[in-house]
């Protein structure tokens, strides 16, 4: 069962992000693109990805979920350096490239180099990321 809402899950988070636009790497940009040829049509996919979250979190205060053990605690609020650090970085690599880790998995369809050398560097930078993140501790803790 849980296979099944997991496969179901994601086949309609794949065909939203299609829907989208989200996997056109020309419309992402057009999004980032504030200062030129901007393209506005990206903030109703978020408004339509934050408004029913907000709710559904509402929501789930003192329940358990249908299948596994339970949802995980709201976020402190603290923005600690590893937090900056990461959103900078994906930041970076979305505005650059015009993909993020779950349209680049999606554009895999499409065929083309594009996505597949995405996801590759997305892959050494996941390898990377641990080693990197104990020096960046050990530089902070120092500071």
């Amino acid at each position: 069962m849980r296979l099944l809402l997991a496969f179901t899950a994601g086949g309609l988070f794949g065909t939203g992000l299609f829907l989208s636009g989200m996997t056109d790497t020309r419309k992402v940009q057009g999004w980032l693109d504030v200062f030129g040829d901007w393209d506005p049509t990206l903030a109703f996919v978020m408004g339509g990805a934050i408004v029913p979250m907000a709710i559904a979190w509402r929501l789930t205060k003192g329940r358990k979920p249908l299948v596994g053990g339970s949802f995980p605690a709201p976020a402190t609020g603290k923005a600690g350096h590893r937090l900056i650090l990461g959103s900078v970085l994906f930041g970076m690599g979305w505005g650059l490239v015009g993909l993020c880790p779950g349209p680049a998995m999606a554009s895999l369809a499409y065929g083309g180099w594009g996505g597949a050398l995405f996801l590759l560097s997305m892959a050494a930078g996941m390898l990377v990321a641990p080693k990197l993140a104990v020096q960046l501790d050990r530089m902070a803790a120092k500071a």
